[in-house]
């Protein structure tokens, strides 16, 4: 029977799966984006392209796999799954918190899948609040080590933290130990949220102590307060949940903040993100590559295939919107102006 950490991993995986842990009166913001459709594209959908490139590897799309999980038998099946079918579909896999496997061999299959994805790029995770309990670059250089991933990334869970039961609350200081990490470490290091976001003025600072991409996992999707209020066997913890049931920034807030701070910095968006229709209107404000997380993991469940036909529609949803503004590449979906937000349409303000 899987006990500690481990349990916790099933846990969240089932709730996720059956539970209601979505934010309340909370979206990721993009309903406020529309595009104007053009009645002649002047494109052979044939042509479109979606191809581009993450962590110095080329990608046949610009969507990402975001961490979920790991160490557990479920989680096993689950990463196994994604990792097979974003390799089929060039994808970048990142793997959930590696914490587990730096503390336990058990299920250590579920952190172990560039067998599955042996040309992809893979993203590692830890908790950035493990720095204050005794974890730093060399746990990080060995979680590189025995995953064989292209990069790190850190997530920051202060909320979630807050609700768990017994969760790891000393977020003092942090920055310049993620700073030590950025300079010791020798792969790229990022920034995550899980699902309350970041914005520009924190991605500045992480940004400015080494951290080479952002992924701002915004509000509007799973909400880990949520998620961790129906584990929690404490009735105040459970109680104070409630008041936080609709915290966050929003996913398009995040995206348009870090931008206007950060014009360069290489981009994900995630939190909420359901269709390619969503990953679109993340693209056009901003965003390069788009996270997908509980939206694939049911079919994560069942089997590679299904995880594919789950991707497959994803990207036929973002062909079809690119078709439908006349815009052949993602260069050209950045720069459309066939897009309205919150009203105000970009094609008229520069007709």
């Amino acid at each position: 029977m899987e006990q500690g950490i481990n349990q916790r991993k099933t846990e969240h995986i089932r709730l996720c799966l059956t539970g209601n842990v979505e934010g309340v009166n909370k979206s990721t913001g993009l309903e406020g984006i529309s595009f104007i459709h053009n009645a002649l594209p002047e494109i052979n959908f044939a042509d479109i392209a979606l191809d581009t490139s993450f962590l110095g590897k080329d990608l046949k799309a610009p969507f990402l796999v975001s961490s979920m999980t790991g160490g557990s038998e479920l989680a096993t099946t689950i990463n196994q799954n994604l990792a097979l079918a974003a390799e089929e579909k060039r994808w970048v896999f990142a793997i959930g918190s590696t914490r587990a496997f730096l503390e336990s061999d058990t299920h250590k299959e579920s952190f172990l899948i560039r067998e599955q994805a042996p040309t992809i790029p893979i993203i590692a995770n830890i908790g950035a609040v493990q720095f204050n309990y005794g974890y730093g670059a060399e746990e990080c250089q060995r979680i590189i080590d025995k995953t064989g991933a292209d990069s790190i990334v850190l997530h920051l869970n202060s909320l979630q933290e807050a609700v768990q039961d017994g969760g790891d609350l000393n977020f003092e200081s942090l920055l310049p130990k993620i700073e030590q990490v950025c300079k010791t470490l020798d792969r790229p290091v990022g920034v995550k949220e899980v699902g309350f976001g970041i914005d520009g003025t924190v991605a500045e600072q992480l940004y400015n102590v080494g951290i080479s991409y952002i992924d701002v996992a915004g509000a509007g999707g799973t909400s880990w307060s949520q998620v961790e209020k129906l584990r929690s066997r404490d009735p105040l913890r459970k109680a104070a949940a409630e008041a936080f049931n609709n915290w966050g920034i929003p996913t398009k807030d995040c995206i348009v903040s870090v931008r206007g701070k950060l014009p360069e910095v290489p981009l994900v968006a995630s939190g909420g993100m359901k269709t390619g229709v969503d990953a679109a209107k993340a693209i056009t404000i901003g965003a390069d590559v788009i996270g997908f997380a509980r939206h694939l993991l049911q079919a994560a469940t069942e089997s590679p295939e299904a995880v594919i036909e789950t991707m497959e529609q994803i990207e036929l949803e973002l062909k079809m919107t690119m078709f439908g503004i006349g815009v052949k590449n993602l260069t050209e979906l950045k720069n459309t102006k066939r897009v309205s937000i919150m009203g105000q349409s970009l094609l008229e303000e520069n007709s």
